[in-house]
């Protein structure tokens, strides 16, 4: 099931629901994604180093 689809279901039963219809797919992809990249900026990833006695998972 695509996403459109989902969305078209749950509208449906939201109004069998008599419940206000969710928002729809996309909406805020936007800001979500600005949020992440925020984030990112505030707490970027720390490398990982491999442990002794551990292999990598590409087996090198």
């Amino acid at each position: 099931m695509d996403a459109i689809q989902q969305h078209m279901l749950d509208t449906y039963r939201a109004a069998r629901l008599g419940e206000p219809a969710p928002p729809p797919p996309g909406r805020h992809d936007r800001r979500t994604l600005r949020d992440l990249y925020r984030h990112w900026l505030t707490h970027p990833p720390t490398p990982r180093t491999a442990r002794p006695g551990h292999s990598s998972p590409s087996g090198v």
